[in-house]
């Protein structure tokens, strides 16, 4: 069967998964202060770091246009996959699912069903990767999304900052708690409930021994580890990234393990210097 893989811009995509023309990215936006930024090819981490750096509000996205759902299901493929990120934390999937409802008025035989993520980022990557493997396999569109719901269901996401102003500009961390952090050198190790929210689970004194703690959470829930693959997204920090993988090859054998560099929505949530990971 022909098919098609629609990712909004928070998950990344690899450099195989783009040259297979199996994919489509969506891009949010994202904006800072006044100033819109379109999270596609056309993204500059850099700059919207240092933009980010200087001011003293909380970066913001805006999701995909229901239309731009529908105009991504339009082709002659005869199954079309959306993946958004955690509804919890984002109206893209209501928007995907918006769109895809819109498109089916007019073409009631097409199979079309998006995904609620529950992730982000790089757990986006994997659901994707894991719905071309049952398409490769040859499995009917009914078994693809109950494999792959399955899959979402059992499926972890953690993620180390190593700059906390994001959390202080949105809330989640108040500023006297944030200058107590930054003091002490405190990194929190955060992850997601199983429904895509987002906790903490832990935190340590340093950053490596909070990377060293989330470690120790991927190991102990990790399930048949030889089955699995290990996506690890880093926001320019490419050598930590490094050093995260081969930790994790010294504690577990895995199938595989790929790094990927974060687009815009990731590196608005993991800021300069974060790592997020997802099994």
């Amino acid at each position: 069967m022909s098919y098609k893989i629609i990712v909004d811009s928070c998950g990344e995509l690899t450099a195989s998964m783009k040259e297979s023309g199996k994919f489509e990215n969506i891009p949010l936006t994202l904006q800072v202060d006044d100033v819109d930024i379109v999270d596609n090819e056309t993204f500059n981490q850099t700059e919207f770091l240092k933009m980010v750096a200087k001011s003293p509000n909380c970066p913001k996205s805006a999701c995909p246009s229901p239309e731009q759902y529908r105009k991504a299901c339009e082709g002659d493929v005869e199954h079309v996959y959306i993946v958004t990120l955690s509804g919890n934390l984002s109206g893209s999937y209501n928007s995907a699912v918006l769109g895809r409802n819109l498109y089916m008025e007019d073409h009631e035989d097409k199979n079309i069903y998006v995904f609620n993520s529950k992730s982000a980022s790089i757990g986006q990557t994997l659901i994707a990767l894991k719905i071309q493997e049952c398409e490769e396999k040859g499995m009917a569109f009914k078994e693809v999304i109950e494999t792959t719901e399955n899959f979402i269901s059992g499926m972890r996401t953690y993620f180390v900052l190593e700059n906390l102003e994001t959390l202080r500009k949105n809330g989640r961390l108040s500023r006297v708690k944030a200058l107590v952090a930054g003091a002490l050198k405190i990194k929190p190790v955060m992850g997601e409930d199983g429904e895509g929210n987002i906790i903490q689970l832990d935190q340590a004194r340093g950053i490596n021994k909070a990377l060293m703690k989330m470690l120790d959470y991927v190991e102990k829930n990790l399930q048949n580890p030889e089955e699995q693959i290990i996506g690890i997204t880093n926001c320019n920090c490419p050598e930590r990234a490094e050093m995260i993988k081969e930790e994790l090859e010294k504690r577990i054998k895995v199938k595989e393990i790929i790094i990927l560099n974060a687009k815009g929505v990731s590196s608005m949530y993991a800021n300069d210097g974060g790592i997020i990971i997802a099994v």
